[in-house]
């Protein structure tokens, strides 16, 4: 296993070519006042899966590979609401 950051999350767009939108969110404890906070960041990521709206995926860091994509999207956990097991299995993934 490689030191590249991971993360999980679901795909907002899919408008751009080869491209999607992945909306990751972060829940945790405020250091000082103890209050749950959420937050939520957007990534660019390359897509030669064929990821839909809805989908949960995983990320991964990469090389730049354009202006603003740095992330790759590994596997597709769920499909729109369907657990994995669903899916066909994946050639050479």
């Amino acid at each position: 296993m490689n030191t590249r950051r991971r993360l999980t999350g679901v795909v907002t767009s899919n408008k751009m070519q080869k491209t999607v939108v992945v909306k990751v969110t972060r829940t945790y404890q405020h250091p000082l006042y103890k209050k749950v906070v959420h937050a939520s960041m957007k990534l660019k990521a390359h897509d030669e899966l064929g990821c839909e709206i809805g989908d949960e995926v995983l990320v991964v860091e990469s090389r730049p590979l354009s202006r603003d994509k740095r992330w790759v999207v590994q596997s597709i956990l769920k499909r729109q609401g369907q657990p994995m097991q669903e899916l066909p299995a994946e050639e050479g993934a």
